[in-house]
């Protein structure tokens, strides 16, 4: 092999290392851990109705939700914008008629009639026991899907009816997209790992103004005959946001990501309230490295093919 050709290869290979690096360091992803408890000590869930909500020195936290009560528990995390992902794991021992479960993010309100909060729910309505994934936007925009046909004007759901049981563990992961806008849900079972049901929704907008980890029944007004309530303990709640990780990251604690997980889906919303959606945070521009590293292998392979024919 000639020289100027040598030099030419050389040239295109630093190029394409040039054009590679800069992608990888946009793409790789970590996950930061904001909040995480096995409840094997007090994690000091605030709650306004202690002897309901409490923990159990057993390692768990119990907890009684019902409708029309406003009870609560929480705990404030620190977290506002971005990517995330909320798993926990959690045994319902007693979800009478229309009762319900929820569980997950939101805002200092806590309320599950308005925005912002990404929640799981299990309900025992009419048909049954079913799941329910909820979210409502900052601009009180609600997206949601059950695992059936729902007791809510929810958009048709196509996929089969998957309902819970009392008295069996499960692993829900709510997992929060910021760059695609999408929230998906995920349940498994705890002891098989098998996957019972999971979805996810389009939102078409960023989620902002999130900062506790909480469970209730704020903004659930019915008041049912009798005492109608949803049972049970939660174990193992953790939730983590992602951060870029670069060679250069330094100063933060970073835990690999897991695989990513598939989703069946089909679109659904619907709009509670009609307000101004707020404007999406533009994506990053892309280094300005990558067009002048493909300015110069066009340049080479242009040099190369006239070499080539002087030759």
């Amino acid at each position: 092999m000639k020289l100027h050709h040598m030099i030419a290869v050389v040239v295109v290979a630093i190029s394409l290392v040039a054009v590679i690096q800069p992608i990888q360091a946009q793409m790789l992803t970590g996950q930061n851990v904001i909040y995480q408890t096995g409840f094997t000590t007090n994690p000091n869930w605030q709650t306004n109705n202690p002897s309901r909500n409490y923990w159990d020195p057993a390692g768990q936290y119990h907890y009684t939700i019902e409708a029309g009560t406003g009870g609560y528990a929480y705990i404030p995390v620190d977290y506002d914008r971005g990517s995330f992902t909320l798993e926990y794991d959690f045994m319902p021992t007693k979800t009478d008629e229309t009762a319900t479960f929820r569980f997950g993010v939101g805002s200092t309100e806590m309320d599950r009639s308005r925005g912002t909060v990404v929640l799981s729910e299990f309900t025992n309505g009419k048909n049954g026991k079913l799941m329910y994934l909820r979210v409502i936007t900052q601009s009180n925009k609600l997206v949601s899907v059950a695992s059936g046909q729902g007791d809510e004007m929810t958009p048709t759901y196509g996929g089969p009816t998957v309902r819970f049981e009392d008295n069996r563990t499960y692993h829900v992961v709510l997992r929060y997209e910021d760059e695609q806008k999408t929230v998906a849900m995920r349940v498994n079972e705890k002891t098989t790992g098998k996957e019972i049901w999971s979805y996810y929704v389009n939102i078409e907008t960023s989620l902002t103004g999130m900062n506790r980890i909480y469970l209730g029944s704020v903004g659930d007004y019915r008041v049912p005959e009798g005492s109608r309530t949803a049972e049970g303990y939660i174990y193992n709640v953790r939730l983590s946001a992602d951060v870029p990780v670069t060679p250069a990251t330094t100063g933060v604690t970073i835990q690999p990501t897991t695989a990513p997980v598939t989703f069946t889906t089909r679109p659904t919303t619907r709009t509670t309230t009609e307000m101004p959606m707020s404007t999406p945070t533009p994506a990053s521009p892309s280094s300005a490295l990558i067009p002048c590293a493909a300015l110069g292998i066009t340049s080479v392979a242009i040099l190369c093919y006239k070499l080539r024919k002087n030759q």
